[in-house]
């Protein structure tokens, strides 16, 4: 075939092209046959004979079919120093062939022994002789690499300054960009538009050197659209850092219902980094709203890259709740990059599905499990927080590591049981990972996959909890706030649950929302009441439907991500909304007996006559689907989360989520509407009334029953409502005040030691300068003298 191929080749060169060069890679069957015979002799006229010379003798060695040097130099032309090529012939290394053998098996991704054709990057494989039988099959290949932008790049290098215009040099720059190119080639035809009288609706800004452009850019944008918000200074920026010719064109929409914006927007992206002499940075980057309007109300929020999780770190003023007529100055906010995500996907090897319920840690050779999670069944994914640095992913001791085992993992070094992840970089990273079940854990399953093996997990629980008595040392609560009212009244909550119980509670809050003074005051508190905390948070999928509206995307954390955001040896804990009061000890409500549910919530109180008609879940929709279940409220709930990751009700959750958020008219109450439209899915159990008191819904009578009341947003309300709020409330304003004096005190003291220290240089000093005067003056006197 090499011998038909070629042959065709020598011919296309001498009839047909003038714009074709050949290379030969050999790739044989066998290595060791490849070193002799024909191919040899091939090599050594390519290695060691000019290129007219080597061009007639290969001719000769398929025209003749040699295989031997002897019959080569019988019948080849005179004019070539045989002696000379016999000893540089008898010389070769085989290292050669070994090359060849290794690029085509590794870069080409060629079989031993497979013909192919490569043709500027692209590879026609496998052929054999019969494929490729005429001059016209090598001509058309030609024709199309010349057509399909050879020319067109090799007409454009031409009228680059700067550029070696020798024919190898152009030819070898042709085949390199062609290939890259045609890499990132686009299927869709690309147009360039006309855009007539642009001169009224566009606006045009010439390169710095016009004639060196590097680009030519047309950004067609409507105005009053959130893209354009972002677009407009990412084209500011491009045409201060690049030479190009730049033309925005307004398309603007002929007709609005309502401004499409609703928000300032500030890119942080400097146009380049200055640093001071130290190595430092001059400016952190920052961005600046100016001439503000002053009375509307406003949320300053960051939008930070999908694999960056930052938080506020320094801040005055509310940012939830920011009027300009009623500050001082300016309002200051300052951000940092806490993680950044290292991303995957898991996948069962045999199977191909996700292996849910799967669970991972990540940590370094000092520390192994500094985060766990587990894989959802929604695309195989999970998310872990990580910076840059080698990090371990392993199986999570326990049922993971006894059934599964990792199989590979894309890009990483890998063993048996761990596999070393390097992040490098400020844009995370995304890994797939293949596990299979282990030789002897075929039949296992790490969740429950049937009513059956619910039911018999069920009656083991009970049976447990029969001759044990299941009990909890530690009470697990979980809120979340954002604002410093809902701050305020999150901070009463705790006090509340405090005040009724004499176990441990341990406070599980969510800290994407948290302000900076919430979090600085929190240990203060915690080490003045004696319990315990964290700060949680979750990075919103990128898969997963988006929420805008802050007030929704909090509703979503609330029920959307349960099975990820706590560690996975929390058994059980209780969401408390922020503005509620607790009235009774919440153990009693971690030692419920949910009866198989992984939730339990309270129901709407019904005994609230006047609202009878405003009691939407027993009409239309609701009434229909509920089918005399009740409807719950999302303001008090408990979760076993060892069942709830067992039925894979997050992964149910997010799946219903997913199909329904797209509709605006869905889940107009995310956190609420969600577990109760899922109610046949993932069984809820309802909790006694007294359990949640509400006014709007609750009679009076009802009150005194109430083991915690949920509040209406307004501080009035919490003090009519409530009797002991106004205790409450006094008692923790004494202790931010205590706080804040403790840290006056401790500023004045470092004040007073800085004093001390200034004084004590300074007498040095004095005494120095005078010791140093009179021994001046001793010298003069000594001189004169």
């Amino acid at each position: 075939m090499i011998l038909i191929q070629l042959t065709f080749l020598l011919e296309i060169l001498k009839k047909y092209s003038v714009d074709m060069r050949i290379a030969l890679i050999h790739n044989p069957k066998s290595e060791a046959q490849a070193t002799k015979g024909t191919a040899s002799l091939v090599q050594a006229c390519i290695q060691f004979l000019p290129l007219y010379q080597s061009k007639a003798v290969i001719g000769k060695i398929f025209a003749n079919k040699i295989a031997t040097l002897e019959d080569l130099i019988n019948v080849s032309p005179s004019g070539i120093s045989w002696p000379e090529f016999k000893k540089a012939y008898n010389s070769m290394s085989d290292i050669w062939m070994q090359l060849h053998v290794h690029y085509a098996k590794f870069v080409l991704n060629l079989d031993p022994g497979v013909g192919a054709i490569v043709a500027n990057g692209k590879v026609l494989a496998p052929l054999s002789a019969s494929d490729f039988n005429s001059l016209k099959d090598f001509n058309f290949i030609e024709r199309y690499l010349l057509t399909s932008g050879c020319n067109d790049i090799a007409q454009h290098l031409k009228i680059i300054p700067y550029l070696d215009k020798s024919p190898k040099a152009l030819s070898d720059l042709v085949m390199r960009l062609y290939a890259f190119l045609r890499r990132y080639n686009a299927n869709e035809k690309r147009h360039w538009p006309i855009i007539e009288n642009y001169h009224h609706s566009c606006v045009q800004i010439e390169a710095s050197d016009p004639t060196a452009a590097q680009f030519d850019i047309v950004a067609i944008v409507d105005p009053l659209s959130p893209a354009a918000q972002k677009m407009s200074h990412l084209l500011v920026i491009l045409s201060s850092v690049l030479n190009v010719h730049m033309k925005v064109c307004m398309n603007c929409k002929s007709k609005l219902s309502e401004i499409p914006l609703k928000n300032f927007f500030r890119m942080v992206l400097p146009r380049e980094l200055e640093f001071a002499d130290d190595g430092s940075l001059k400016t952190q980057p920052s961005a600046r709203f100016s001439a503000l309007p002053q009375k509307q109300l406003f949320t300053l929020n960051i939008i930070a890259p999908q694999s960056w999780m930052v938080e506020s770190v320094e801040a005055v003023y509310d940012l939830d709740n920011i009027k300009m007529e009623e500050v001082k100055g300016d309002v200051v906010a300052k951000f940092q990059l806490e993680y950044i995500l290292l991303e995957g996907r898991c996948f069962d090897e045999r199977s191909g599905s996700p292996p849910r319920g799967l669970q991972f840690t990540l940590g370094t050779f000092h520390e192994p499990f500094m985060f766990d999670t587990i894989v959802m069944a929604n695309l195989g994914y999970f998310q872990l927080k990580a910076n840059p640095g080698a990090w371990i992913l392993a199986l999570r001791e326990g049922k993971s590591a006894e059934i599964y085992e990792v199989k590979s993992v894309d890009g990483v070094v890998q063993n048996q049981t761990t596999s070393v992840v390097i992040l490098d970089g400020f844009s995370g990273r995304m890994i797939h990972v293949k596990v299979a079940k282990k030789n002897d854990q075929l039949e296992n399953e790490l969740l429950a996959e049937s009513e059956d093996a619910e039911s018999e997990s069920l009656w083991q629980s009970i049976s447990k909890t029969f001759q044990s008595g299941e009990k909890y040392d530690v009470i697990n609560i979980f809120s979340l706030a954002s604002g410093h009212l809902y701050e305020r009244f999150l901070r009463i909550m705790m006090l509340s649950v405090l005040k009724h119980t004499k176990t441990s509670v341990k406070f599980w809050l969510l800290k994407n929302y948290l302000s900076p003074g919430f979090k600085e005051f929190l240990p203060y508190m915690a080490g003045h009441y004696n319990f315990s905390y964290e700060l949680v948070q979750y990075k919103w999928p990128r898969w997963l439907h988006q929420q805008t509206e802050k007030q929704r995307i909090m509703w979503g954390y609330k029920i959307l991500f349960l099975d990820v955001l706590f560690p996975l040896d929390v058994k059980k804990i209780i969401f408390v909304d922020a503005d509620q009061v607790v009235r009774t000890d919440m153990l009693n409500l971690m030692e419920l007996d949910l009866e198989g549910a992984p939730y339990a919530y309270t129901p709407f109180c019904d005994s609230r006559k006047e609202m009878d008609g405003y009691r939407f879940w027993k009409q239309g929709y609701w009434e229909n689907h509920l089918a005399g279940r009740k409807y719950h409220i999302s303001a008090l709930y408990v979760v076993d989360l060892k069942k709830f990751r067992q039925v894979a009700a997050g992964d149910r959750l997010r799946g219903q989520y997913h199909f329904l958020s797209r509709d605006p008219n869905s889940l107009s109450n995310l956190d609420q509407d969600l577990p109760n439209n899922m109610i046949h899915q993932v069984k809820i159990k309802s909790l006694p009334q007294e359990w949640l008191w509400c006014e709007t819904w609750c009679d009076d009578k009802s009150k005194k029953f109430a083991k915690t009341i949920d509040l209406e947003p307004k501080l009035q309300s919490a003090m009519r409502i409530i009797e002991e709020w106004k205790d409450y409330d006094s008692e923790i304003k004494d202790l931010l005040d205590q706080r804040t004096k403790d840290k006056w005190n401790i500023t004045e003291q470092k004040i007073v030691d800085i004093g001390f220290q200034f004084t004590a240089y300074f007498l040095v000093f004095l005494e120095e300068s005078w010791n140093r005067a009179m021994n001046k003056e001793n010298q003069v006197q000594d001189n004169q003298s």
